[in-house]
């Protein structure tokens, strides 16, 4: 057994791309040497800000001899066509054989190949994993026409200890198969010849480079935490920048600078956001929770000074960035916020749905509808925060920052003198912005919030701008997934299908009757959040098919207590009373081709049956009826279902006792009236049939 490895060295790869191009080289590897009909033992990847690696273990030194089979032409065929077929598989006519489908005979070429040494065959199986490598963005380098995400360096391709001769050759560019790489940049820049692959990641950690992303990327966090320990301070938490900043780096070394004092004036959002995405800093944090004047970042290299002078060129950059920001906050103060509304007017929101401020005004009139459902939601503090939501959009700081849009809402809001509930709300009415983001909670956030998402729902659907497959260019599963999270998170009795009616009545565009097709919308991502819930899909399905309620949160508790009352006793006394009498009526309607449903069940016709057995199930039935109705209307959910589970006893007696399937058709046919109308009864609480089980 032998092992593989295989390193691309290039130019620095942006971060974001190394994770799944080291990956689809692993694939393309794999399905090749498969196709050779080699096995092996394992499989892994590496990479880093230059490199991508792929280690094969336990692959065979010679391949197995293999029995080949080529489909040839038809015994029909002409003789040229026959004869081109033996010559290109060096064959003969006796070495086929002939085999059958629906279309006649055709000949099989059958013949066996002998395995050969597998370092010969790698040439062609890296070579072609190589040039099918896609990437999001490629270029051409020099004079050449190869594409590559970055120029390509170096290709090491090392098995069972030797190189493998070959290269990767595309017209004018060549890069010839090695058995050396090259260790750090700077730190150590000359070649390092490679036998296996434990001997490439141990001269590799000599020579400053750690491959192993998740090693390196353990390095980074520790490091992080144990510097900012050391100041008394903690490293705020930023997952995703840890990553990005492991694909920058090869040997990381985690400093700590100062940020000057006179920029501690500007909010810590825009001190964090001109660190985090300029730069790649790490923001520190005070034991109180509140932002440090000091940041950590990670460089790529060991200094004899301890870091000293590369601490002082990142503290003079950051220096000048800040004072980037500075001007921007300085600048838009000189403007009240209210006054920036009337620049909307000049900001496309879309080209078929007008500018940003005609979406202010319906904003507007949206969130004073809703606010009427919302205790303790002051009108005039809505509409206030209603004129004001976008207004930061075309401010110098959201226009160097768009990550802030909202934040610095909120912050010049509070400079000009608003209301704290209408300053929030121009920062939460974003959310959430996705899963794992709170929702807000202030009444006047909730009403602009919703009046938000519903206008970008019902706009979109309106010019047919709606989610196809996996494409949703404008967010709007996440929309109503806001949408569903605000109502219920916050217990909200909202007429939805009605709010969707009053937003597309505030479009200046033609529309169409699209609003039953928006709530299905809605309700499928419901349905989503229920089953992520934990709640049986086929409790949502019993739930949102007997139910025509546009009440999210009665939905929620409706489906909420069907999902709990089926593992109870009387859940399981009432499905198998809905069951018993389901599946009679569906065998007698194959039968009689008969849509009983629409006659009604004849009383006098049920008095024959001698033991009023059947009678007394009518009566059981009307009785409950009623119940269960009030029941619903007064929304005791758990009441209803328990007075459903009572015919149980009633239904079971009519089986035991009643013979549905008699000669007279009259009586059957009315008697099977009986038991459709029980399923009709329980359906217009919760349609049974849906569920399994």
């Amino acid at each position: 057994m032998a092992d593989l490895l295989v390193e691309l060295l290039s130019e620095e790869i942006p971060a974001g791309m190394q994770k799944n191009a080291a990956k689809q080289l692993e694939l393309l590897l794999v399905e090749k040497i498969k196709e050779l009909g080699l096995e092996y033992l394992s499989v892994g990847t590496y990479y880093a800000s230059r490199r991508l690696v792929v280690f094969i273990n336990g692959l065979p030194i010679i391949q197995a001899n293999r029995t080949i089979e080529r489909k040839g032409p038809r015994v029909s065929s002409s003789d040229s066509a026959i004869k081109g077929f033996l010559n290109s598989n060096g064959i003969s006519l006796d070495d086929c054989e002939l085999r059958d489908d629906k279309k006649g005979k055709y000949y099989v070429a059958v013949f066996e190949e002998e395995g050969r040494p597998v370092k010969d065959l790698l040439a062609s199986v890296i070579q072609n994993a190589i040039l099918k490598l896609n990437w999001p963005k490629s270029m051409r380098w020099s004079h050449f026409q190869f594409r590559w995400v970055r120029p390509l360096q170096n290709i090491l391709v090392v098995f069972d200890g030797v190189s493998v001769s070959g290269s990767i050759k595309v017209d004018n560019w060549e890069q010839l198969f090695t058995n050396y790489t090259y260790g750090h940049r700077f730190l150590a820049p000359e070649k390092i010849f490679i036998e296996s692959h434990e001997d490439y990641v141990k001269k590799l950690a000599n020579k400053f480079v750690i491959i192993d992303p998740d090693k390196r990327m353990n390095l980074i966090s520790d490091n992080l935490r144990e510097s900012a320990e050391k100041l008394n301070l903690t490293v705020s938490h930023d997952p995703k920048l840890v990553e990005e900043v492991n694909g920058l780096v090869e040997w990381p070394i985690v400093l700590v600078g100062d940020i000057d004092q006179e920029y501690m004036v500007l909010p810590s959002e825009v001190l964090t956001a001109s660190m985090r995405s300029h730069q790649k800093y790490f923001s520190l944090l005070n034991p109180d929770g509140k932002l440090a004047s000091r940041f950590s970042f990670v460089a790529n290299m060991n200094a004899e000074d301890g870091g000293s002078v590369i601490i002082s060129g990142n503290q003079r950059v950051l220096r000048s960035r800040l004072a980037d920001a500075k001007y921007f906050w300085e600048q838009d103060r000189k403007t009240k916020l209210v006054d920036q509304v009337t620049n909307l007017d000049k900001v496309v929101f879309h080209a078929k749905l007008g500018t940003v401020g005609q979406k202010v005004k319906r904003i507007i009139k949206l969130s004073k509808q809703i606010a009427i459902s919302i205790p303790h939601a002051d009108q005039n503090s809505v509409t206030r925060a209603a004129l004001l939501a976008k207004a930061d959009l075309v401010s110098g700081m959201v226009g160097e920052f768009p990550e802030l849009q909202g934040v610095m809402g909120k912050y010049y809001a509070l400079e000009d003198g608003e209301p704290m509930e209408v300053a929030l709300a121009l920062e939460e009415h974003y959310s959430p912005l996705g899963p794992s983001d709170n929702c807000p909670t202030s009444p006047v956030s909730i009403a602009i919030a919703l009046a938000d998402k519903i206008d970008t729902l019902v706009s979109f659907w309106a010019i047919d701008e709606k989610p196809t497959g996996s494409k949703d260019p404008f967010a709007l599963r996440r929309a109503a997934l806001g949408v569903i999270r605000i109502i219920l998170e916050n217990k909200i009795r909202l007429p939805l299908k009605s709010l969707l009616c009053d937003a597309g009545d505030l479009l200046e565009v033609n529309t169409t009757e699209y609003y039953d097709d928006l709530m299905s919308f809605i309700i499928d991502r419901l349905k989503m959040y229920l089953r992520e819930e934990g709640i049986e899909f086929g409790c949502v399905e019993a739930i949102f098919t007997a139910s025509k309620d546009d009440d999210l949160l009665v939905l929620l508790e409706r489906t909420r207590t069907l999902n709990e009352f089926l593992a109870t006793e009387n859940g399981i006394n009432l499905l198998i009373a809905y069951r018993r009498a389901a599946n009679i009526v569906k065998v007698e309607k194959k039968r009689d081709n008969e849509e009983l449903q629409d006659k009604v069940y004849d009383v006098a016709l049920g008095k024959l049956e001698k033991d009023g057995v059947e009678i007394s199930l009518w009566n059981s039935m009307l009785e409950i009826e009623e119940k269960v109705d009030a029941l619903i209307k007064e929304e005791k959910f758990v009441d209803a279902m328990s007075s459903l589970a009572n015919l149980r006893q009633p239904v079971d007696s009519f089986f035991d006792s009643v013979t549905v399937n008699v000669d007279d058709t009259s009586i059957r046919h009315n008697r099977l009236r009986l038991l459709t109308y029980i399923q009709q009864v329980i359906d217009n609480v919760a349609n049974f049939s849906k569920i399994e089980g």
